[in-house]
């Protein structure tokens, strides 16, 4: 109660203060103590702070008592022989600037309710600058924006420090807003170029609070209106950058470009190369992008890739190459193995490929299922028979032709160490992995191999249900299975646990 008592007391003090200020200039002063309970330790004495500040400042704001122009220096201006008014002014605008200086280091604050306070006032500071300018226009009908005080909002959600993905989910509604997402694009580029400038060894928490943001922002298909704008405006000039859609393409472009040409963790490629392909490239004003990264990571890149020589003709000989590369033993581990194989289905769905190149890739993922688990096993041998399938030259593989030759190992003619699939003498071998997975000790999987026996259907056998399935599932489904009849049992009752009397083993031992 003594809290609640404290800040019941504190919110008091504050209004008085608060309706002084507004009421007479000569009660200025008491700006410093409102002011001053920003720097409280007690939560919800900063609220309340906070709170009084939006309220006092914005009426400050729309009455226009806050100096407009390039703010000279507090001291010269008080010695000055200027108007009382004037120095009024310029002295009210550097209590408003520490007010605002004090808001963004709130953003770092460890109650969220303070952030998410200090968040909305802030924003509620830039949408009335942008309607009352405190800086003089340089022509008519120049477009002005409270870029400095925009600058820190961002900085203060990018902060190295800590994560903020749950403050940026609450600054994510106001991209919904023309002005703003345009303007949130063009200070991540600065905010990432400084902080990168200030730390050798930029901190994981600023990498992961930057894609937060970019990955927040969408851009509409529509060009920008008067109504979608944070700042009201009557009418949008076609001399406003900010009022074109092309100009958001380029500012999302430096955006996105600017961001990766930096060393990311690990971690964050991932999640990059996850949306690379259909949330980055589609929206770039030249999506000549090209993303690359080692190791099972490398999928995803080819990803894009893939949407650059899809649809915006880039030439890129070696994507096929690369592909079959990655084809290791870790596909079948790695947690990107569904988007893996569904993403080589697309890439391997012309009927136009050369023979050699799909019977390369039909052959790697044969011999790598031998040492599979057996839920991948379920998903890649309908993936090799559809491969066969779409190829009818391929079919020469499955060993009806050649009785299942190459049984041994230094007898196959294939060689798995070459890197280009042509090179790999992939058509002049069987897939007789597949009859030895018919040994397999899992039923399910020795079925699924021998599928390669029979004459393989014109219909392809959709293995999306399959890219998903794991162990747990496998056990789970078969737990359900109904078991055999009921085994007959020894037709006499047991007479003990060492056998009946006068057996053998109950006249030689006894229990004790």
């Amino acid at each position: 109660m003594e809290r609640e008592s404290g800040a019941a007391g504190a919110r008091r003090a504050l209004g008085r203060r608060l309706e002084a200020v507004l009421a007479s200039r000569s009660e200025a002063n008491a700006v410093f103590d409102i002011l001053a309970v920003l720097q409280s330790e007690d939560q919800e004495e900063i609220q309340e702070a906070v709170r009084t500040c939006s309220r006092l400042f914005g009426a400050l704001l729309e009455r226009g008592e806050l100096f407009v122009g390039q703010l000279p220096s507090e001291e010269m201006v008080m010695t000055g022989s200027k108007g009382a008014m004037r120095k009024y002014r310029v002295w009210m605008r550097h209590r408003y600037h520490s007010c605002r200086s004090r808001l963004g280091e709130l953003l770092g604050h460890p109650s969220f309710q303070v952030k998410e306070l200090a968040l909305g006032t802030l924003m509620k500071f830039v949408q009335l600058e942008g309607a009352h300018p405190l800086e003089k226009p340089k022509w008519e009908g120049n477009y002005l924006f409270p870029q400095d005080l925009f600058k820190l909002v961002v900085g203060g959600l990018l902060s190295p420090e800590e994560d903020q993905s749950l403050l940026l989910s609450q600054f994510r509604e106001y991209l919904d807003h023309d002005d703003i997402r345009y303007h949130a694009m063009r200070a991540a580029v600065d905010t990432v170029a400084r902080v990168t400038g200030q730390h050798p060894e930029v901190p994981p928490a600023f990498w992961n609070n930057a894609f937060t943001l970019l990955s927040s922002v969408s851009l509409p298909r529509r060009e920008p209106t008067a109504s979608s704008f944070y700042v009201k405006r009557a009418e949008l000039s076609d001399t406003w950058k900010v009022a074109h859609l092309k100009e958001h393409r380029k500012a999302f472009q430096a955006m996105w470009l600017n961001f990766l040409k930096h060393k990311l963790p690990l971690s964050l490629y991932k999640k990059v190369l996850v949306i690379v392909h259909d949330a980055i490239l589609p929206q770039l004003a030249q999506p000549r992008l090209c993303l690359s990264a080692g190791g099972a990571l490398s999928l995803l890149a080819l990803n894009g890739l893939f949407i650059l020589i899809h649809k915006h003709n880039l030439e890129y000989p070696d994507f096929y190459r690369k592909l079959y590369g990655l084809l290791d033993p870790s596909v079948f581990h790695v947690k990107y193995r569904a988007r893996f194989f569904h993403l080589a289905d697309l890439f391997l769905s012309s009927s136009h490929l050369p023979a050699y190149l799909v019977a390369a890739f039909a052959k790697r993922l044969a011999r790598l299922a031998l040492t599979a688990p057996p839920e991948a096993l379920l998903m890649v041998l309908p993936f090799i028979c559809n491969l066969l399938r779409r190829h009818p030259a391929c079919r020469v593989l499955a060993g009806s032709e050649r009785g299942w030759r190459c049984w041994q190992l230094d007898a196959d003619p294939y060689d798995p160490g070459e890197e280009d699939p042509a090179q790999s003498r992939a058509l002049e071998s069987s897939l007789w992995e597949l009859q030895a997975l018919q040994r397999h000790y899992h039923p399910e999987v020795s079925k699924a191999a021998s599928v390669i026996n029979q004459a393989l259907s014109v219909p392809e056998v959709s293995i999306a249900p399959l890219l998903e399935l794991t162990a747990y599932e496998i056990f789970e489904r078969d737990l359900k299975k109904k078991g055999p009849e009921p085994v007959p049992l020894e037709f006499l009752p047991a007479q003990g646990l060492l056998g009946r009397p006068g057996d053998v083993c109950a006249q030689h031992f006894t229990l004790s």
